[in-house]
């Protein structure tokens, strides 16, 4: 009888509804096709009522409609629990732990280098001096000959110094450098127009091909020139003590020792006591017992290169100087390895 085929259709889309299969929406989907659909089995149950008499059409009629309905809802309450399962594991892929603490973002800090430059460009403009700038590749002519370093000068040694080729080329006298001092900026400062009276320095980064403890490829300078009328040695001893007082504090002591720079004559050596043993302590590691540390080189202009910036030397006379950033740095905040300064490592730089 249709009657009980209708039912015994129940049963099964009931059965197969119930199933772990029909824990997919898309398989709940072809149980529906497979008993609602256009083709499906209640349909063709349903085609069968024309073979009924009039008397029992009604009423399977009414029962299949019921059945239909049945499924339907069958069908429609398997997908809400899929939808709500689907739902939570969402949430639960998806949730955030308020208790957990909040991701801080740290506030940076100067680095040691930066830092001593701008408290060395304060002093220095508290002084009076202006800051120059210039390209980190440089010419030779800049880097070397304009400052009296002929060809044939040890520092141009490519065993020295980084030269850049052009072009593929081999290595030329006229080439291309990694400026291995800021004292480039000097000469294009005055060659810029800039007629005495001067008072400029120039900080900045450097290279030279050297590699230690106490010594990067890459480090920084800070260089000054001063050229005016009447200047003499002790003008550059008196702005080296300021300045030094200024970073060490006041009962800082430096002297002055003969040396040789190709660009300053007559040239000196400037030494810092050292502020852990004063000399007493043999074993210091800052100045190994002597009492005194190399800090800088300076010295009088050179006649030749004021001249060969438009500068009569028998009218000015300057002094320039030149120390080593990196250096400052490790001596202020007493670091005793310069690769600290280049390594960036987050537990170092807290410290400062």
């Amino acid at each position: 009888m249709l009657k009980d085929e209708l039912s015994q259709i129940l049963d099964e889309a009931s059965a197969e509804i119930k199933s772990q299969s029909a824990n997919l929406l898309d398989f709940l989907e072809q149980i529906r096709i497979k008993y609602l659909g256009k083709k499906g089995k209640l349909t063709d149950i349903l085609k069968k009522l024309g073979t009924l008499s009039a008397e029992e059409r009604p009423a399977i009629g009414a029962f299949a409609n019921e059945i239909k309905t049945k499924i339907e809802e069958l069908i429609a309450d398997k997908q809400k629990e899929l939808s709500n399962a689907n739902f939570t594991k969402k949430l639960a892929e998806e949730k955030i732990d308020i208790t957990l603490p909040a991701k801080q973002r740290e506030v940076g800090k100067r680095h040691p280098i930066s830092q001593i430059i701008l408290e060395l460009e304060d002093i220095f403009i508290g002084m009076g001096f202006d800051i120059g700038r210039g390209p980190e590749i440089e010419y030779t002519y800049y880097n070397f000959d304009a400052l009296n370093t002929p060809k044939n000068h040890p520092a141009r040694d490519i065993q020295d110094t980084f030269y850049i080729k052009r072009d593929g080329e081999e290595i030329r006298e006229d080439d291309i450098v990694l400026r291995t001092q800021t004292s480039s900026v000097q000469i294009r400062y005055m060659e810029n127009n800039n007629k005495p009276p001067i008072r400029m320095i120039a900080p900045g980064r450097t290279a030279r091909v050297d590699f230690d403890s106490t010594h990067s490829p890459i480090f920084h300078q800070i260089e000054g020139l001063v050229v005016d009328k009447n200047i003499m040695l002790i003008d550059l001893k008196e702005t080296l003590e300021a300045v030094f007082k200024s970073l060490f504090g006041e009962d800082t002591e430096i002297r002055l020792r003969p040396h040789y720079f190709p660009f300053t004559e007559p040239s000196v050596e400037v030494d810092y006591k050292c502020f852990r043993c004063g000399g007493s302590d043999d074993s210091c590691p800052l100045c190994k017992g002597e009492g005194w540390i190399e800090m800088l080189g300076a010295g009088m202009v050179h006649p030749k290169v004021l001249a060969g910036c438009g500068i009569d030397p028998m009218v000015y006379t300057g002094f320039a100087f030149g120390m080593g950033l990196d250096r400052l740095a490790m001596m202020k905040y007493s670091i005793d390895d310069i690769r600290n300064l280049f390594e960036n490592d987050i537990r170092f730089l807290r410290q400062f």
